[in-house]
């Protein structure tokens, strides 16, 4: 069974359902992937799943992002493989703070990229993610909040939603463009990691997802984005509403996951809403409420 070496650093972040772990090794960071075991979820050995285990692999063997407009990922200098999974290296970089404009702008160059036809590139994430809460029972803690009739609504017109982003122009998508996996600038680009959501999805997913731990208004944010796109790929109203969609159902999906976790220690559910666990999701979400309004 693989194990890492007792002198390597332990990092914080960078887990996912097939992270084992990540570690600092000198000038490189170490990310050990596990091969889905008998019994894990399907949606692990789905190529085209979000969660597909290998794609962060695949990335990094066919050098996919390594030179692509706008994002752009840390190269990988090695990559070891055996029976039971595969151990990533990279060098370490310094993360710095970056004005969200300039991310959202890289992100609509990086939208503007043709990536080639992989068949491990990721797609539908959002209508996979909401099959996942589906699957667990909907948004069902929030029944119990002040928020109920509107998560409601949102909830019973997840379909119409999802089929309007459907029927949005398709580009390249990071996935997860959070803060934590947008290290630096190179030149005009973003050094991204973590690309294992990397695939295609409708314009404006990337920036909706950006958006909800952003510190810039969300127009402002968009404006930026549609600046980064390339004439004649889509128009401002698209890119709003992909990113107004992704940003709203995804942050309703995060605070329900928040809350859930809480739900059933000893107290009032109210009374965990500034527990720091939960606290930030709730901002998050409302921050967005003009656009969960512009959705009802």
């Amino acid at each position: 069974m693989w194990q890492p070496d007792s002198g390597w650093q332990p990092v914080r972040g960078g887990m996912g359902t097939s992270t084992l772990g990540v570690w600092r090794v000198g000038d490189q960071v170490v990310k050990r992937l596990q091969a889905p075991l008998p019994g894990d979820p399907g949606e692990l050995s789905d190529p085209t799943h979000f969660a597909y285990w290998r794609r962060p692999v695949e990335v990094a063997l066919t050098q996919a992002v390594d030179e692509t407009a706008g994002l752009r990922s840390v190269p990988a200098t090695k990559v070891e493989e055996d029976e039971d999974g595969v151990t990533l290296w990279h060098p370490h970089l310094e993360s710095e703070k970056l004005p969200g404009p300039f991310v959202a702008k890289a992100l609509g160059r990086f939208a503007g990229e043709e990536l080639p036809a992989y068949p491990w590139l990721a797609k539908q994430q959002l209508a996979d993610r909401m099959a996942r809460v589906e699957r667990n029972g909907g948004w069902r803690t929030l029944e119990r909040t002040t928020i109920a009739d509107v998560a409601d609504r949102l909830w019973q017109r997840r379909g119409t939603w999802l089929q309007r982003l459907d029927e949005l122009p398709k580009v390249a998508q990071h996935g997860d463009p959070v803060p934590g996996n947008l290290l630096a600038r190179d030149g005009d680009h973003v050094l991204a990691i973590d690309w294992s959501s990397l695939g295609h999805g409708p314009i404006g997913a990337d920036l909706g997802y950006l958006a909800l731990t952003a510190r810039e208004d969300f127009d402002v944010m968009v404006e930026s984005y549609v600046s980064g796109l390339p004439e004649g790929l889509a128009d401002r109203d698209a890119a709003l509403l992909g990113a107004r969609i992704n940003a709203v159902y995804t942050a309703v999906s995060r605070a329900e996951w928040a809350l859930a976790r809480v739900a059933e220690g000893p107290g009032a559910l109210a009374g965990k809403y500034r527990h720091p666990s939960v606290a930030p999701y709730l901002r998050s979400l409302q921050r967005l409420f003009p656009q969960v309004e512009a959705l009802l």
